[in-house]
């Protein structure tokens, strides 16, 4: 009995996973598992880590480039011979080798280049943060919209407890013949209309949690065991009005992208220098003509060796002002990047303006509802003495109880839709929750 209680006690201890599982899933673990799953968050940073491969520095677009060329020809009939450089009757083979090695000194398009590889990265990471903070405000809101019928749900199955009581209670009394069958009558109907409303809530409940997981792209969870934190009165998002938008930060660094490819494509029209280092050699043999005597493979390859250096300035004259118009293209690509940058922060405007007018909407409401709580309260109250002393009907009584049911839901909606809204302005500022 001893080893078995053991056994019982190190399972309990090391397995949790066996006997159970915690199905509380509160709204920050649902936005960490769903970013962590986001097909599209992945995709982006993908993009983030390509945009971080293809920049190169300027220091290496200056570092010399170098390349090694050989080729091995046969000319036949009339030909150049390689060692007189006149034209013979003859067929030759001919083996050429060459090194060569270049480098910019001075190059305005790899400055530019530079530049614009590097904020082509902070664009990239910048519509990361718009993805993900688009993705954060889709998950609020699939949380809240399950999170409202998991509250119903609750004050629904409180009321559904005293609709049990009472109809025990009049089935007694009929059975005593204390009351009439027409009064159980009413409240079977009303016991069975409550019952029906509350399986009407609980497929949507799991409808909606599954929507919210699929969002998630979080699969193998019990979905109708799943329980959503209603954390009202223990969480509430720093107030700021500092707004440091996604959309907005991406719409400027767009902007800048933008004046950087103008100047990539105004460097075309820049002056550029370069150095270079050459190499050649060659071998020959005349094909057929064993009375022609040359010289071995090295020999040949020592005596022909040619070096060549110099530095080259390319200065850009006439281009059928092609370049040009590129170049005006790209300015007007700039000004409307510019007014882009307006367009969303009247847009980001516009919706914390929106959102804090609900917000103030819903805290005024707020008191009035409290009051019709107390009201409701206190009609259930004596509603209940005198349906119980016979002075009211089941109809009347259901009615009175489905204000209350009504009123509590009210309020509490209006709880969580104010703390909804205020995460919701923390996301579109582009806060952390």
């Amino acid at each position: 009995m001893n080893k078995k209680a053991f056994l019982i006690v190190l399972l309990y201890t090391f397995c949790p996973s066996v006997f159970g599982q915690d199905h509380s899933w509160p709204l920050q673990k649902c936005i960490t598992e769903a970013r962590k799953n986001s097909i599209e968050i992945k995709l982006q940073q993908l993009t983030v880590k390509k945009s971080q491969k293809e920049h190169n520095s300027v220091i290496n677009q200056m570092l010399p480039s170098v390349s090694f060329t050989g080729n091995q020809s046969y000319n036949f009939g009339s030909t150049i011979d390689p060692s007189t450089n006149g034209r013979v009757s003859s067929n030759i083979q001919n083996d050429n080798f060459f090194l060569n090695a270049q480098m910019n000194l001075i190059d305005f398009k790899a400055f530019a280049t530079a530049q614009k590889t590097k904020i082509e990265i902070e664009k990239s990471k910048a519509q990361l943060a718009v993805i993900e903070n688009e993705y954060q405000l889709q998950i609020l809101e699939s949380y809240y919209q399950a999170l409202f019928t998991q509250e119903l749900l609750k004050i629904q199955k409180e009321q559904f407890k005293n609709s049990q009581f009472n109809l025990d209670r009049v089935q007694k009394e009929v059975n005593i013949g204390s009351k009439p069958k027409s009064d159980l009558y009413d409240m079977q109907l009303s016991f069975a209309q409550e019952e029906m409303k509350m399986m009407e809530t609980e497929q949507l409940l799991v409808l909606q949690k599954t929507q919210l997981f699929q969002l998630m792209n979080v699969a193998n969870v019990a979905v109708a065991e799943v329980v959503l934190e209603n954390f009202v009165g223990t969480h509430n998002p720093a107030e700021t009005t500092s707004v440091s938008s996604p959309k907005i930060k991406f719409a400027e660094i767009n902007y800048k992208s933008s004046l950087k490819e103008t100047k990539l494509e105004r460097a075309n029209n820049l002056p550029s220098l370069t150095t270079y280092y050459g190499f050649s050699t060659f071998y020959y043999k005349p094909l057929n003509q064993p009375d022609v005597i040359v010289g071995d493979f090295n020999q040949q390859i020592s005596d022909n060796k040619n070096h060549q250096v110099g530095i080259q300035l390319n200065v850009p004259v006439l281009n059928g002002f092609r370049n040009h118009k590129r170049v005006s293209a790209t300015k007007i690509e700039t000004e409307k990047s510019k007014f882009v940058i307006e367009q969303e922060k009247l847009k980001v405007k516009t919706q914390i303006d929106i959102e804090n007018q609900n917000q103030n909407n819903y805290a005024q409401l707020y008191t009035k509802l409290q009051e019709m709580k107390t009201f409701a309260d206190a009609s259930f109250r004596t509603s209940q003495a005198k349906f119980t002393s016979g002075s009211i009907d089941a109809v009347v009584f259901s009615a009175v109880k489905n204000q209350l049911l009504s009123t509590e839901y009210d309020l509490l909606k209006n709880k969580l839709q104010q703390q909804y809204i205020a995460l919701k302005i923390s996301l579109i500022q582009g806060n952390v929750l």
